[in-house]
């Protein structure tokens, strides 16, 4: 077994080791990061959600607040465009979505699962709580939640949500009589929810995992190869040509020439009682020679 092989065997059993470690140690750090990162997207999703609302009930709505009474413009509805609004930031984030679940919607489709309805129970039981992050398991896998409840801040929530009666024509004639009536103000009637399943976080940790690996494996094969041409330069090259001029002289051989001992390093230091060696048996040959 060559020295070059033995060095590069140990070299290889010590990265393997340490990269195995590094590996172990920087996985559980890596998904942690990632899964702060999904969360902080669906965070400004919910954000970007909110803000559409907002803009909506206070800028959108009063100014078509006359023509509802001839026709339902869902425009001036907050939910409306807060989904839409959504729908646009899933073309570059698919994974995610994101529903304004209620427990006695008017629009049918903003029914709450059963899942969603114990989320919107917490707000209720804990009213002073504005956030809640969470994880349930789904037939698709585990899924990571982030949810806000829905408070009916002010009456003029209320124009089409108190009673029917007090509802206008064209929001009755849509939705009809039955549904998303009886809120009152401060009451938390739903709860935003954002969805992203945990394999979002999960792959995204595998992939700077994968980069990790590869910056690291560059690394070392840049290690192994400044450290095999070091050793073939100031090792192995001088060792072999000690290794020809001893061969030559245990031959007998005349005129053999001086190992280059120039420099200050070992091999240098071997290289010169090599020389002295080398003058001793000419000299012991020239003795024996008279």
């Amino acid at each position: 077994m060559s020295l070059l092989f033995r060095v590069n065997l140990i070299l290889a059993v010590v990265f393997g080791a340490g990269l195995a470690v590094m590996l172990l140690l920087n996985r559980g750090l890596l998904l942690d990061s990632a899964h702060r990162e999904a969360m902080n997207q669906a965070e400004l999703m919910m954000l970007s959600a909110r803000a559409a609302r907002q803009y909506t009930s206070e800028n959108i709505a009063p100014l078509l607040q006359d023509k509802i009474e001839q026709q339902f413009l869902p425009e001036t509805v907050p939910a409306f465009a807060a989904g839409r609004i959504f729908e646009r930031l899933r073309k570059d984030l698919p994974n995610y979505a994101y529903k304004e679940a209620t427990l006695n919607p008017t629009n049918p489709e903003d029914r709450a699962a059963d899942w969603e309805a114990d989320v919107i129970r917490h707000f209720r039981n804990f009213p002073e709580q504005k956030e809640w992050s969470l994880e349930r398991e789904s037939p698709e896998g585990t899924v990571l939640v982030l949810a806000r409840p829905i408070r009916i801040e002010s009456a003029s929530c209320l124009l089409c949500h108190s009673t029917p009666a007090a509802a206008p024509a064209a929001f009755r004639a849509r939705y009809g009589d039955n549904n998303g009536y009886g809120w009152q103000v401060g009451e938390i009637v739903g709860s935003q929810i954002v969805s992203v399943p945990a394999a979002v976080p999960q792959e995204l940790a595998n992939r700077l995992l994968r980069e990790f690996v590869i910056v690291v494996g560059a690394t070392m094969l840049a290690v192994f190869i400044a450290v095999d041409a070091a050793l073939i330069l100031f090792v192995i090259r001088p060792l072999r040509r000690m290794s020809k001029l001893a061969d030559a002289l245990s031959k007998g051989e005349e005129n053999v020439a001086q190992f280059d001992s120039r420099g200050a390093s070992d091999i240098v230091s071997l290289g010169a009682a090599f020389n002295r060696m080398r003058r001793s048996l000419e000299k012991a040959m020239q003795m024996l020679a008279r």
